[in-house]
């Protein structure tokens, strides 16, 4: 398949379309906000006024945009992608969102001759911009075989993690552990400047023990330099620990440390801080970071 449409162009969108391009995929995009488009446009993509026009003859639709609601409004909303999509098109949403969501996504794209992939992230900006994402991928494994290429122009750890809906919860079991790991990073460097150390040479002594970790390697220099620019967004890491917080619950799971870290991320947002990084945590245990 080489006629590519997509759908979202935030901050992993745009990094994503710009490897789809550079991997030689003919490209049409659409996001609510044109502007946030221009870069990849002038890149080489297409850009369309509507979903539709977006996905008319694409062979693949691939979309990553904010919340559910943005999902259900995508796929289901009028002139949306289920009902304009090209009769075997694969449909790719790589948005982190609810299982149920995709499942529906899923049963409604087989009743039209289309198939759907639930592929979400993880690897953040970094991740998105080198093309070294983890992609966690549920739906039916032919169809995942099929987009398999295409998907490795975006990632490199591409898993088939089942049907539909499993990428979903693949990436919940993510976001659940990347809390504790996050809480853990800056709980320590709230300590070492409390009792008077050093940060970086703190990190510097730790990073590389059982301690050591993508986030420590990565993210807490970003903390040490005050960058709270984001390469994901805490508001939309709320929605994620949201929703693996109600897919616990279904399944009677008490995650006491998902719980913690959701309620110290939505004071923050509640201190209007919703729009910086998930490494802002740190203001959280000391303002002056």
């Amino acid at each position: 398949m080489q006629r590519i449409a997509m759908i979202g162009m935030g901050v992993m969108g745009r990094a994503m379309a710009a490897n789809l391009l550079k991997a030689g995929y003919a490209l049409r995009v659409y996001t609510r906000t044109a502007a946030k488009a221009q870069e990849v446009v002038s890149a080489g993509a297409l850009w369309c006024d509507t979903i539709a026009d977006c996905v008319a003859d694409a062979q693949a639709v691939i979309t990553i945009v904010g919340y559910p609601r943005d999902v259900e409004e995508v796929y289901f909303g009028p002139g949306g992608i289920l009902c304009c999509a090209r009769p075997g098109a694969y449909l790719i949403d790589m948005t982190t969102t609810s299982p149920k969501l995709s499942r529906r996504i899923a049963a409604d794209a087989a009743e039209r001759g289309l198939f759907a992939l639930d592929a979400p992230v993880s690897g953040g900006d970094v991740g998105a911009r080198n093309a070294t994402l983890s992609i966690m991928v549920g739906g039916d494994a032919k169809d995942y075989h099929a987009c398999r290429p295409l998907l490795a122009a975006m990632g490199s750890r591409i898993v088939y993690a089942g049907p539909a809906g499993c990428g979903q919860h693949t990436k919940m079991a993510n976001q659940i552990a990347l809390g504790g790991v996050m809480a853990g990073l800056c709980e320590a460097l709230a300590y070492a400047r409390g009792v008077g150390l050093d940060a970086q040479t703190m990190l510097d002594s730790v990073s590389h023990g059982a301690a050591g970790s993508w986030q420590m390697t990565n993210t807490a220099p970003r903390i040490l330099k005050g960058d709270f620019e984001p390469g994901f967004f805490i508001k939309h890491y709320i929605k994620d620990m949201a929703i693996a917080s109600e897919e616990a619950q279904a399944v009677q799971l008490d995650l006491g440390v998902l719980s913690q870290v959701l309620d110290m991320y939505r004071r923050l947002e509640q201190q209007q801080m919703g729009d910086l990084g998930t490494q802002a945590l740190i203001k959280y245990y000391d303002t002056d970071f």
